[in-house]
């Protein structure tokens, strides 16, 4: 399993906990952003800078997960895709994204995304709470945990 990060638009407090696991599982975690991203010194955390562009580092991750890896993403259609190949997703209020529930949410997103170009206000997300950094913390050791056994 390696761990791939929508890195963009990832909380700082998200990657820090990401640190701290990648460290202690010595699980390869990559960051993938348009601009340089300040990593820890690690061997089991790299920073992978792509080209400014719509998608670029999206392509560039579903290009490289593999079956098994685990994405961190709050992009829909990004988790859409890296589950097809076979991966997880998790995004950063500790949600692990199914098979099961990714189409309804792809719907739900597409649906938002014309009512704010019909010019209607829908408003953002809520910031992140201290439980969502938990439920975060804690489906990601839930995951690297089972890893781990198996």
């Amino acid at each position: 399993m390696k761990i791939w990060v929508d890195a963009d638009a990832c909380p700082v407090v998200i990657k820090d906990i990401l640190f701290k696991a990648a460290q202690r599982t010595k699980v390869e975690t990559t960051l993938v952003a348009n601009q340089s991203i300040q990593t820890p010194s690690s061997p089991y955390i790299k920073m992978l800078r792509v080209t400014s562009g719509f998608d670029v580092a999206d392509n560039e991750i579903v290009k490289r997960a593999n079956a098994g890896d685990l994405v961190i993403t709050s992009d829909i259609p990004l988790a859409a895709e890296v589950i097809e190949k076979g991966a997880l997703a998790l995004n950063p209020r500790g949600e692990l994204y199914s098979a099961n529930d990714i189409k309804a949410k792809l719907n739900m997103r597409d649906f938002m995304d014309t009512m704010r170009s019909s010019g209607i206000r829908t408003g953002g997300p809520p910031a992140l709470s201290q439980a969502n950094r938990r439920d975060f913390a804690n489906n990601l050791d839930k995951l690297l945990t089972k890893h781990t056994q198996a």
